[in-house]
């Protein structure tokens, strides 16, 4: 499967978000991650749909929503409405995680399910086949810059093979302390969609940072 680069905003300067999306999709950023917190779920408060509605005028590229939010229900169709693409949502803050990602589908947007460092696989095991992404958080989400969690790339691998077995497809997101170096392991591990925020928006040159985290390597998934 081909690598796919999901610049998050995060890291971008708020106060100039349509450039910093247009920045990053013309040096080559297939999705947008929008990275959505609550303040509750996770301690920070990002941003809301009405953000996502007015940065859709500006950009084609893919809107990959991710709802660090508590009640993901009750957030989903206005943030279909204001143009997202896909919509994941937190396995730790859903109840009823098939009747999310049905609302996903009846609102016209892709679904995906994302698990936190200290949550098991088998939160999300039921789920791969009626989702289009299963999202890997390799930090702790709430706060842009931390540092990548070695020890899930054993379960971005044990979610590889799960998806293999199944007989699926289904894309596998990762998320936290992603660079160029921490790229070429998640992506031998079996990610194919990367999520990078301070590597990109940090970097002088966003083409080459976007380059050097799709790498070139053919990965093998041992």
């Amino acid at each position: 499967m081909a690598t796919i680069i999901a610049p998050s905003i995060l890291s971008a300067d708020f106060a100039h978000l349509a450039d910093e999306i247009k920045k990053v999709t013309d040096a080559g950023a297939e999705y947008i991650h929008i990275d959505v917190m609550d303040g509750t779920f996770v301690p920070n408060i990002t941003l809301g749909s009405p953000v996502v509605k007015c940065l859709r005028k500006f950009s084609d590229a893919v809107f990959d929503v991710h709802l660090m939010t508590e009640h993901p229900e009750t957030q989903i169709k206005s943030f279909a409405d204001a143009g997202a693409d896909i919509i994941t949502f937190h396995a730790e803050a859903a109840r009823h995680a098939h009747r999310v990602i049905q609302q996903i589908h009846e609102c016209g947007c892709k679904a995906g399910v994302a698990i936190n460092p200290g949550t098991s696989l088998s939160m999300v095991e039921e789920l791969i086949e009626d989702v289009e992404m299963v999202l890997i958080m390799t930090v702790n989400p709430g706060y842009g810059g931390q540092k990548f969690i070695e020890s899930m790339l054993g379960k971005i691998h044990m979610l590889y093979h799960m998806i293999e077995e199944m007989e699926t497809e289904c894309d596998i997101e990762v998320d936290g302390g992603i660079n160029a170096e921490t790229s070429v392991l998640v992506r031998e591990a079996g990610a194919n969609v990367l999520v990078a925020g301070s590597a990109i928006y940090g970097a002088e040159d966003v083409a080459a940072a976007i380059k050097a985290i799709r790498g070139t390597e053919i990965s093998h998934h041992h």
